[in-house]
């Protein structure tokens, strides 16, 4: 019989973790589950750690082609109706399938079920910090495409995926260089599939000093989302489902692009800054990136402005009174 889970753990240079990664695997509360790793050419000892579970697992390996083949490829291999998918770094809590399955086998029409994470913040192989991402609870009718637009969607490991679902948007796309699961969850809406989310935080996202690509080529990172927020934008605009809560929210997401980028790069500020649209006369940036000082200068002076204002109280108060 074809189990109602395939767990799938793609894997490249993670001896530090993948043990980890396939032990919280293995301790699932739901047992009707396959675990499935795909090895993506490490150079380390993962495959002999791999290996050493026997066959509780499947196990498959190649040359290195990159994350989006290593997924396509367990993809491919999954025999589960439903995917749970786990890097290799990253951990399952063990009642994650049990209560996820739960919310799924209640809403037979559901494509992707979406819960919060825990991120873990190491350093030197020790917990520092925790936080759950994203920080709200999911309360009544959740708009999927404002989440994706204010990146609240999660990781990887967040949600559950129907095998269907993905196969009938081609799976991962292979050229994507980051930001992908994001990628993914627009082409998903874009095919109308629906979305379903629970406030069970089932995955647990760890995050090393070492650092991510989302972390180590940050104007990479911000092109991309970037390129998302223009697709999800036009898409929606082609559609009819451009309102006004969502456009807001894609400013919001090139807004607080463009502040990442002022520090870095002046003029990718400015540039990201010019795609808001209405500007500083229409749109009303909020949250932690927008104090009511801030708010003030750039609905009054516009983005630049604000930008100097906040740069200059930064330097007077980091200046030692001494």
């Amino acid at each position: 019989m074809k189990p109602a889970v395939s767990i799938l753990i793609p894997c490249f240079n993670a001896e530090h973790c993948v043990g980890d990664s396939i032990e919280s695997a293995l301790a699932q509360t739901w047992s009707d589950s396959e675990i499935i790793v795909f090895d993506d050419g490490s150079v380390d000892s993962s495959p002999e750690i791999i290996r050493s579970f026997g066959d509780r697992i499947r196990f498959e390996s190649s040359l290195n082609q990159g994350a989006a083949m290593a997924r396509n490829r367990l993809l491919e291999l999954a025999r589960g109706e439903w995917l749970q998918y786990l890097d290799a770094d990253d951990k399952l809590a063990p009642d994650k399938l049990r209560s996820n399955l739960e919310v799924v086998q209640s809403e037979p029409n559901v494509d992707v079920l979406v819960g919060p994470v825990e991120v873990e913040h190491l350093r030197r192989g020790a917990v520092r910090t925790r936080e759950i991402m994203p920080a709200h609870r999911f309360q009544g009718s959740v708009d999927s495409w404002r989440m994706l637009a204010l990146w609240e969607l999660p990781q990887t490991g967040g949600p559950l995926w129907r095998r269907s679902a993905l196969l009938d948007v081609g799976g991962w796309r292979k050229d994507q260089p980051c930001c992908q699961e994001h990628e993914l969850y627009l082409r998903l809406l874009m095919a109308g599939k629906k979305f379903t989310f629970t406030n069970f935080v089932g995955a647990v996202y760890r995050r090393f000093e070492t650092g991510t690509l989302s972390t180590q080529d940050m104007p990479l990172v911000r092109r991309e989302r970037l390129k998302i927020a223009a697709r999800l934008e036009a898409h929606l605009e082609a559609t009819g489902g451009l309102t006004p809560e969502r456009q807001w929210a894609i400013n919001q997401a090139r807004f607080e692009l463009a502040r990442s980028a002022w520090p870095a790069d002046r003029a990718e500020a400015r540039s990201i800054a010019a795609t808001i649209r209405g500007g500083g006369n229409a749109f009303r940036p909020d949250g932690p990136a927008a104090p009511p000082t801030y708010q003030f200068f750039y609905r009054t002076f516009g983005f630049e402005v604000a930008e100097r204002a906040a740069w200059m109280k930064r330097s007077f108060m980091s200046i030692d009174p001494r």
